[in-house]
């Protein structure tokens, strides 16, 4: 998962333990039969999926993340950005201490076996849920950048993007009967929290709104309902000194649903951590 933006002072120890993403659709809270009329308008409209869509998706997150657009010129990226999680990396912050790190690099192996990165498979798994560079150093971050190069790692990097983040983000934005911005929502907290089961994570963050609002698949209030989502959101990112800038909330997706684009439409204009940015 995403650790904290990478241009602040972070906390050197893990506040916590690792979250370990696992797919949201499993504890999703199941739609009512008949949709109310504002999901299924939601349902008709361009969803997060969409590529042009997913592309503003990934340069809102890379904004937050890198403090640029370019959000692929991120594959190469990785540092160890002292925030108790090992090494950050690549588009979607994969870490060595919670797991996915781990999982992107199965996976690269599994698609082309002998690839630069397979040799630190046994020292991934040995690190996973600490912060230690054990066994990795000091050639994996130079590695790291070589296996970028490659087509097919950049592939793998987006599966992985999509298979634990993306699509459940989407999925259950779609299920919940909100739109675009909705699902983005959804997207930018579970890359930050992971779906494990502290009560954090996004699962656990949604629940919390749950006790106080309804999505529209349930009858309530598209506005309402995302307004109260980022009240459990800016809950959870202040339980972690790491996490507790909520600019990207504040000064971002907050600004968007005061202006009612739900559909996340260009032009777009916000700011994070006082770094404004624009989408034409």
């Amino acid at each position: 998962m995403f650790a904290p933006h990478r241009k602040r002072i972070v906390i050197g120890a893990l506040l916590g333990s690792a979250l370990i993403a696992v797919p949201v659709t499993a504890h999703a809270t199941t739609a009512v039969p008949t949709a109310a009329p504002a999901a299924a308008a939601a349902a008709k409209a361009v969803g997060l999926d969409d590529p042009a869509k997913k592309d503003i998706a990934m340069q809102i997150v890379s904004s937050a993340e890198n403090s640029s657009l370019d959000w692929k010129a991120q594959y190469k990226y990785i540092e160890d950005i002292d925030d108790g999680r090992g090494y950050t990396a690549g588009i979607i912050g994969f870490c060595s201490g919670t797991g996915d790190m781990l999982d992107l690099v199965e996976y690269y192996t599994d698609v082309k076996p002998g690839n630069v990165l397979a040799k630190y498979l046994p020292a991934l798994r040995k690190v996973d849920g600490s912060d230690s560079h054990q066994g990795l150093d000091p050639n994996f971050t130079k590695d790291w950048a070589k296996a970028a190069q490659d087509s097919e790692f950049k592939k793998a990097q987006d599966h992985e993007r999509d298979r634990v983040y993306f699509n459940p983000a989407v999925n259950q934005g779609k299920s919940d009967g909100v739109g675009a911005l909705g699902q983005f929502i959804y997207y930018d907290a579970i890359v930050m929290h992971g779906d494990g089961g502290d009560s954090t994570s996004f699962r656990n963050i949604r629940k919390r709104a749950l006790s106080k609002a309804k999505p529209p698949a349930q009858g309530g209030n598209e506005t309402t309902w995302l307004n109260t989502f980022l009240d459990a959101r800016v809950w959870a990112m202040k339980q972690e000194e790491a996490h507790s800038d909520t600019s990207r909330v504040d000064t971002a997706q907050r600004v968007f649903l005061k202006k009612g684009n739900l559909n996340l439409n260009t032009p777009l204009d916000w700011k994070v951590y006082g770094d404004p940015f624009h989408i034409g």
